[in-house]
């Protein structure tokens, strides 16, 4: 075997190798000698034909196959000989194949990474408590959750649920198909295209109304996207809210047997103070992410970049079959997604070379402690351990997440950590944001 490699750009290389006749034939006679062993052909008996009879009918098919293995264990072989990581799968092509044969592989290298620019990166990490006025806010939300409707004979206003008949035109066209009936609508809940909930405040039972707003750019119809659109509503009921109290039937729904309410504010704060924890572990990580792809320069192999692509979009073409959607009238931009997968991709590089410079592992008590307190949530602890523990792969997703978690370590040990005080709901809506 003969090897020679070209560069032909920081990371593009092309191998050409050269496998001499002598071992072509030798593998072709070798497959034959087999063949002739176990091929059934008519006036023959079985192990007993020919290996010219062989050879006639089945030799350039055979020559063709030993093609493709000797192509790809000798690319293998002359990766390791000259010691070339390729990033993606090559683009093969066999220039000779006749007396012996050449084949030429063109594929990328995984970069270079020089890690000088981590030393001394500036992070801010945010810094948080859960106070007085985040749990007022919050046991607002739980009423919220358990709150009651009650008929109103009043003007809607914000907050009041309404059931209504509907229909819309756009374009001149139906796209209700005629009227939409008993559609019940929260003014506030935003679940509407924007200016429809709005056009519902002041209304009555019994009022009819006809007003038009725009569909957002972006709507998943794009017949609808971006254009107007006339609304013809009549109110056939308008229900406002009723919030229960926190007395011990409520506190109770909540999972505090006792109905006690200092234990269900202990139990609430307790559990604020868990969310806040990982949403500050959860944005340091961003924050240290981030300082990673603005000071560590990377080279970024196109096919990487463009596999990440390919990635990103899946969702969305799973979506459109799940919708019975023609995954061609999507027309998704790819560059939509570039910026992404670059971050992705060079963030990816750029861990595991930390990790692999300094030998970084994922200690079996961290995976231990991480899975123990994601199991502490749930009803029976030590089933949801065994779960984990009793498949291979999800084990290793945690142990993923523990490597993560250490190679940040590893970053704020040589960064400049200032704290950034915020509040408990910025942190949270950050965190919902990321």
């Amino acid at each position: 075997m003969e090897v020679s490699v070209e560069k032909t750009s920081e990371l593009s290389r092309k191998m050409t190798v050269s496998i001499p006749e002598d071992v072509v034939q030798g593998k072709v006679s070798e497959r034959v000698k087999k063949l002739a062993r176990e091929v059934k052909i008519d006036g023959f008996r079985p192990g007993k034909v020919p290996q010219k009879v062989v050879q006639k009918m089945y030799g350039a098919r055979v020559r063709e196959e030993v093609t493709g293995d000797l192509i790809q264990a000798n690319y293998v072989q002359a990766l390791q000989d000259n010691d070339l990581r390729p990033a993606g799968m090559p683009q093969v092509e066999v220039v000779d194949a006749e007396t012996g044969f050449t084949f030429v592989a063109s594929f990328e290298v995984y970069p270079e990474i020089t890690l000088d620019g981590i030393d001394g990166i500036e992070i801010a990490k945010s810094v948080a408590t859960v106070e007085a006025a985040d749990l007022d806010v919050m046991l607002e939300k739980l009423r919220e959750q358990k709150k009651t409707w009650v008929a109103s004979e009043q003007a809607a206003q914000e907050g009041d649920k309404l059931v209504i008949n509907f229909s819309g035109v756009s374009d001149g066209e139906d796209f209700t198909d005629g009227k939409v009936e008993d559609f019940e609508v929260e003014i506030g809940a935003k679940k509407m295209i924007p200016g429809f909930e709005d056009n519902l405040v002041g209304l009555a039972v019994g009022d009819t109304k006809a007003f038009t707003v725009t569909f957002p750019e972006g709507y998943g119809n794009e017949k609808l996207a971006g254009k107007p659109a006339e609304f013809d509503i009549e109110v056939l009921k308008v229900e406002s809210p009723v919030l229960p109290e926190i007395d011990a039937e409520f506190i109770e729904a909540y999972g505090i047997e006792s109905g006690d309410k200092e234990e269900f504010l202990a139990d609430v704060k307790s559990n604020m103070e868990r969310e806040l924890a990982q949403a500050l572990k959860s944005d340091l990580k961003n924050v240290v992410m981030n300082g990673l792809y603005e000071k560590v320069a990377v080279t970024l192999p196109t096919v990487m970049v463009d596999a990440e692509i390919e990635s990103l979009m899946k969702p969305y073409y799973e979506n459109a079959k799940q919708r019975n959607m023609d995954v061609n009238d999507l027309k998704l931009p790819r560059e939509n997604f570039e910026e992404q997968a670059k971050r992705r991709v060079a963030l990816g590089l750029i861990l595991a070379d930390i990790i692999q410079t300094n030998a970084i592992k994922a200690d079996k008590e961290a995976v231990r402690a991480v899975i123990e307190d994601m199991a502490r949530s749930y009803e029976d602890p030590n089933e949801v351990v065994n779960w984990y523990y009793g498949d291979e792969k999800r084990l290793a997703e945690v142990e993923q997440m523990v490597l993560e978690d250490a190679t940040v370590d590893w970053v704020l040990s040589k960064a400049k950590v200032t704290d950034k005080p915020v509040s408990f709901s910025e942190i949270m809506e950050s965190t919902r944001q990321q």
